[in-house]
């Protein structure tokens, strides 16, 4: 490997170094390994391996989210750079799906944080995490309870247009959630709502999505994750301002 590092054995012998060293959990030794084939060989066939095992060695090193997430941004940059390097590959495939997990924990993260500090009555730092959640991980399982949390903080501190336009936006997006229904009884109870008055849109629209759902699911679709769009003027909290959480069509980062 020293004497000969462009030679086809040198090369292998660097990959099968990386792979021992990953089998072994000792990941910084197989990343030292990996980002020197890399560097010498960027063009090789095997690439696509040295960077999916490099993002592996990442992955694997992710920490529950009490804990500090350097691994988890580290795998994020890793797994993007296989699915911008090798999108028709089989590594791509995979790194997707646990891109779609690790977004999900770094969401959770910030989440976290959020309601540290909201139960510290620290309301402001606490809106702040949640507004990470809604516009950084937006298709994230995370949405709805960061929406339904974003309005619970904000009626704490009486902001109470922006409470009523997170809980519009919660109530269009997800109507059948529970945290919408939370969101829902915490307007009413604050005297945000006319009495008796209901969600009207959340029945119809969940029985369109569950035909729907069912429909995909019976030809063997399933739906890309939807990211968070404003309400309508006919939103079941009456006003229609202009939303500031997100944007109409905006993708997740």
């Amino acid at each position: 490997e020293r004497q000969h590092p462009y030679s086809p054995w040198a090369r292998r012998a660097t990959l099968m170094k990386a792979f021992a060293h990953y089998r072994q959990n000792d990941y910084d030794e197989s990343i030292e390994a990996l980002d020197q084939f890399i560097s010498l060989h960027p063009g090789n066939k095997d690439a696509p391996y040295a960077y999916y095992l490099k993002a592996m060695c990442n992955y694997e090193q992710i920490r529950d989210v009490g804990r500090d997430q350097d691994f988890t941004n580290n795998a994020v940059q890793a797994l993007n750079d296989v699915i911008r390097r090798f999108p028709q590959t089989e590594y791509a495939r995979d790194a997707r799906l646990k891109l779609d997990l690790t977004l999900d924990h770094l969401a959770g993260k910030e989440l976290d944080i959020g309601r540290y500090y909201q139960r510290q009555g620290k309301h402001i730092a606490a809106i702040n995490r949640y507004r990470t959640v809604i516009n950084n991980y937006q298709t994230t399982g995370h949405t709805e309870e960061a929406l339904y949390r974003l309005t619970e903080a904000n009626l704490q501190i009486g902001l109470v247009e922006e409470a009523r336009q997170a809980a519009a936006v919660l109530g269009h997006n997800y109507p059948g959630s529970v945290w919408y229904e939370d969101a829902y009884r915490l307007m009413r109870r604050n005297g945000l709502l006319e009495p008796g008055s209901k969600p009207t849109r959340s029945a119809r629209e969940v029985r369109e999505l569950e035909k729907r759902e069912k429909k995909n699911a019976d030809k063997g679709v399933k739906e890309a994750p939807r990211p968070v769009v404003e309400p309508p003027s006919d939103d079941p909290f009456g006003d229609s301002l202009d939303n500031p959480l997100s944007t109409p069509g905006q993708q997740p980062q």
